[in-house]
């Protein structure tokens, strides 16, 4: 049967016009959800405030009654006085001051300073630079990363190295290296020194002495006006699988990446090799972090559970978290010897690293978490997949929820959070990315009550 050209090109218009029908419905569609999602949100706060209140209230006048019960029988044991009376009155009321300041949550203000735009697919990670570089990475699904200017909000340098989409970012804790990881089965080390005005790239080898190079040639090029990257300083390989995360150890010197082949790798960064290939999950891996300053990792996985890499010893141990029932998305380290996983269960748990066998503590929502982070000062920031950002303790305790409405916030899923330097007086101390294609800048102040 043969088809004449003009037939075949009646076909393929008539495909593209219904194609485009589709999405433009699909679009509609998408909108009206998200009125009513915003319709739900506002009613579920509504009600968290006032059964906040209402068990507030419901306390207060419980414990009134208490001390007035209290106060009465002091009262007929005395004297009868009036300057006891008058004591007794100034205790009641000390009392009742105490029970209600006791229920005083911590004085907390989020604010959205500034968007930061540029990628052209969803993104999956942000990371902050050390103290004294204002800068933060981004990891896409555009197949780049990109390092932005916090206070200005430009795009410093784009990194195309990669071949597949870029899952994670973290900087080097002391030099002016970024550790990237992505689909296409490899981990990359690339330099990302950049000036306010020009970013520059590496002309010499003083200071990447890290990496050995095989005739390493600098590569930066002009990208729609943004300074462009391609050439990696050091290449990982040997994975088999998506490499999801990677991350540097304490020091620099080695980096742990985790795979969608189930395996966890550990490299030297100074000669490329792999020292280490860490087996033991029953699926994909999903995420990677380090201790800022002790050889210890933990690796996340579909396989519900999460394990702790112990490197401190010749002969590294292993210990498995088992706690969730879903994927674990990510798990993280607190400055204290404390680990907060997160799951597609819609649960976030705070582990003792001295005790593995429950959690200290267990934070319920309605949407799955995503990549987490921890605070210095105990703040645990989840993003969620139904848009919102949440605040909380390490004991469990709500803190507050970024502001978002139809014209602030992200519109998308929330897919990881990263805290700043609060030392450094930047506008911004916080961010957030997600599948929108946008990382947003917040100045959050949280003053958490002394336990």
């Amino acid at each position: 049967m043969k088809f004449n050209s003009g037939s075949v090109f009646c076909c393929r218009t008539r495909l593209h016009e219904l194609f485009l029908q589709i999405e433009k419905e699909f679009e509609v569609l998408y909108m009206e959800n998200l009125n009513l999602q915003e319709k739900v949100d506002t009613l579920n706060e509504k009600l968290e405030r006032e059964s906040f209140i209402g068990d507030k209230q419901s306390y207060d006048f419980t414990d009134f009654d208490n001390s007035s019960s209290k106060g009465l029988s002091k009262q007929k044991s005395a004297t009868g006085s009036g300057s006891q009376k008058v004591k007794t009155a100034h205790k009641l009321k000390a009392q009742t001051s105490k029970i209600v300041s006791s229920f005083k949550g911590p004085t907390v203000s989020c604010c959205l300073v500034r968007e930061y735009s540029g990628h052209k697919d969803g993104i999956w990670e942000v990371a902050v630079a050390r103290p004294g570089q204002p800068i933060i990475g981004t990891a896409a699904a555009d197949h780049t990363a990109c390092i932005w200017s916090i206070e200005t909000g430009r795009r410093l340098l784009q990194y195309q190295g990669h071949l597949g989409s870029v899952n994670s970012i973290r900087f080097h804790p002391s030099r002016d290296l970024v550790l990237t990881a992505s689909g296409d089965q490899t981990a990359h080390v690339w330099q990302a020194v950049v000036t306010w005005d020009q970013p520059k790239g590496h002309s010499s080898e003083e200071d990447i002495d890290l990496c050995e190079k095989d005739e390493y040639e600098d590569e930066v090029a002009v990208s729609e006006g943004t300074p462009s990257l391609r050439t990696p300083v050091c290449e990982f390989t040997g994975h088999t699988g998506v490499v999801m995360a990677a991350d540097w150890l304490p020091g620099g010197d080695q980096v742990i990446t985790a795979s969608w082949d189930r395996t966890a790798s550990l490299y030297d960064v100074e000669t490329r090799e792999m020292l280490q290939s860490l087996s033991g999950h029953d699926q994909e891996l999903t995420h990677t972090s380090s201790h800022p300053t002790q050889r210890l990792v933990v690796t996340s996985s579909r396989d519900s559970t999460f394990r702790l890499w112990d490197f401190r010893e010749p002969i590294h141990s292993v210990s498995v978290f088992q706690g969730h029932t879903e994927t674990v998305t990510c798990a993280v380290f607190t400055r204290e010897d404390k680990v907060v996983s997160g799951s597609d269960d819609r649960s976030v748990k705070v582990w003792d690293l001295r005790n593995m066998r429950s959690s200290l503590a267990t934070i319920r929502s309605d949407s799955a978490a995503n990549r987490l982070a921890v605070s210095n000062t105990g703040v645990v920031a989840i993003p969620h997949d139904n848009r919102q950002v949440r605040l909380f303790d390490l004991g469990g305790q709500r803190i507050a929820r970024l502001p978002r409405t139809s014209r602030q916030g992200h519109r998308r899923m929330v897919s990881c959070v990263a805290w700043g330097d609060d030392s450094a007086n930047l506008s911004c101390n916080f961010f957030s990315c997600g599948f929108d294609r946008l990382i947003l800048g917040w100045s959050v102040n949280t003053c958490l009550k002394d336990s």
